[in-house]
């Protein structure tokens, strides 16, 4: 799935559950995020989430989301490292495999 895309469908699921900020304790300045009545029970969590992870990505550290490049595989990964491509060593593996296998078959006997 392209990035945008995936943006799209996290944006729909935090929406999904409309929250406001409620203080949590009178003498705290702190507040936390309550779902509004229009939420429905079964969007709550999922809205959650997708607002987690957007506050981990739009965030102060701004953590890069990239789309892993093994062939057959939909995931997305955080960058930690520059030169990091693959959701997890053995994605690599699966790209190279496929790579071998893309250039022995189309090789003549």
């Amino acid at each position: 799935m392209p990035v945008p895309e995936a943006l799209d469908r996290l944006n729909a699921a935090a929406a999904a559950a409309p929250t406001v900020p409620r203080p949590d304790r009178p003498d705290e300045p702190l507040a936390s995020h309550h779902p509004t009545g229009a939420a429905q029970c079964e969007d709550t969590l999922p809205a959650a989430l997708a607002r987690a992870v957007i506050g981990a990505l739009a965030g102060p550290d701004g953590a890069p989301l990239r789309a892993c490049h093994a062939p057959r595989l939909v995931r997305y990964f955080i960058k930690e490292h520059p030169r990091q491509e693959w959701w997890m060593p053995s994605c690599g593996i699966r790209a190279r495999v496929a790579r071998h296998r893309e250039r022995h078959r189309s090789s003549p006997p």
